[in-house]
């Protein structure tokens, strides 16, 4: 796994679970050991690192071609407009 970047985590093999489950142990472990301001310190970090994270998806899915456009088209959409899906399917 890169840890260098801001990606979002790809699917994991259940290896990489594994690791994850010992890496949050180990964490939790960690996390007994400090004191109240480094608890702040770390948490502020964490924050920003899920920030980075999610600022990674946010512009991995503006960089599909006219995602935002089909977006905004479907919220403009009335509720008029809107067809119940039980009159088009049956069989669910």
């Amino acid at each position: 796994m890169n840890t260098t970047d801001n990606s979002p985590m790809e699917d994991n093999s259940p290896a990489d679970l594994v690791s994850v489950t010992e890496l949050q142990r180990q964490l939790h472990d960690l996390l007994q050991q400090l004191s109240p301001e480094r608890l702040r310190v770390l948490a502020d970090f964490a924050a920003y690192l899920a920030n980075a994270e999610s600022e990674a998806a946010t512009q991995e899915l503006l960089a599909i071609p006219g995602l935002l456009e089909r977006v905004k088209q479907n919220q403009a959409t009335p509720k008029t407009d809107y067809t119940n899906w039980r009159t088009l399917r049956s069989d669910v």
